[in-house]
């Protein structure tokens, strides 16, 4: 069978709106029925996160590279194995930094309404057992539900930071970052159309929204996977970042409400101190594809 030629841009553009399309295909059930509401959301979405494998597999076979899939996407092998291990340990603290963070800077700002000082809600659900064992064993769960999610994680990942990242790179850390970003951004308009994490956005601006979040969390996980090699530190990332969600409730006031569109991770006050880091790390040039190392099989001549 003759191969398409659709390799270089338009094989990246053809995965992108793939990749959409298949997640407008599975989530419309909720759009044809109670929307959120759905008794089959969970399910749904999962699916969902499926669809930029599968995107990234049909369009690995129409170029005719699906043979090299795995070692493409830096699913296997590990090539650097003390940096797969920093990275998939980075991978457990850097979401739940970029969440935490959110909660202070959007307090300091005035935007979050955090009970910084007195800690109600947190000291309320601990218990008797006390903050400190609370957190404990908070950090115990997330990493369980972290390490059951991670497949699902990886279905979005392999094709993300996987696939879109390193076909990317000629263009530049930067555009890299933005692009991929967005895409992924544009990726979940399905759920946040709904009302998915922008319950008090008004149509495209939860999308935007969105877009934002994804830019800036996708560039940690995009330094994940160039620091690696490997898209399993970023998918372990994602699944932990998801994991880790609730955490921001422990520091609320009791009673309010979020607007995510300003606070948290989701919104604008979130991105401030991961977006100075991020603009660090594309001056130390962090970003750029490491190169795979080679085993020459020339053997040195001595003189």
């Amino acid at each position: 069978m003759q191969r398409w030629k659709i390799g270089g841009l338009r094989g990246t553009v053809l995965f992108c709106l793939l990749s959409m399309l298949l997640a407008w295909i599975v989530a419309m059930p909720l759009w044809l029925g109670p929307g959120l509401g759905h008794p089959s959301f969970t399910w749904i979405a999962l699916a969902m996160m499926i669809t930029p494998s599968i995107a990234a597999v049909v369009v690995a076979a129409l170029e005719g590279t699906l043979g090299r899939f795995f070692a493409d996407v830096g699913m296997w092998p590990v090539h650097r194995p003390w940096r797969f291990i920093t990275a998939m340990l980075l991978g457990i603290l850097i979401p739940v930094f970029l969440i935490i963070q959110a909660v202070f800077v959007g307090s300091w700002i005035g935007v979050f309404p955090g009970d910084l000082q007195n800690f109600t809600i947190l000291k309320t659900v601990s218990g008797e057992a006390g903050v400190g064992r609370y957190l404990v064993d908070q950090g115990g769960l997330i990493l369980v539900a972290g390490l059951v999610n991670l497949l699902p994680a990886l279905g979005e990942e392999v094709g993300w930071r996987g696939w879109l990242w390193p076909r990317l790179q000629p263009l530049g850390q930067l555009p890299a970052i933005l692009i991929s970003g967005v895409v992924w951004g544009l990726w979940h308009a399905p759920l946040i159309l709904l009302g998915y994490n922008y319950p008090l956005a008004d149509g495209p601006w939860g999308v935007m929204s969105m877009c934002g979040m994804c830019i800036v969390v996708g560039a940690f996980f995009a330094w994940l996977r160039s620091f690696s090699q490997s898209v399993w530190p970023a998918a372990f990332a994602h699944a932990i970042f998801n994991a880790s969600a609730g955490l921001v409730s422990l520091f609320m006031v009791m009673g309010t409400m979020l607007d995510t569109q300003k606070t948290s991770i989701l919104g604008w006050s979130g991105w401030i101190l991961p977006a100075a880091l991020i603009t660090v790390m594309l001056f130390a040039r962090v970003f750029r594809e490491q190169e795979k190392p080679e085993v020459s099989t020339v053997r040195s001549v001595r003189s």
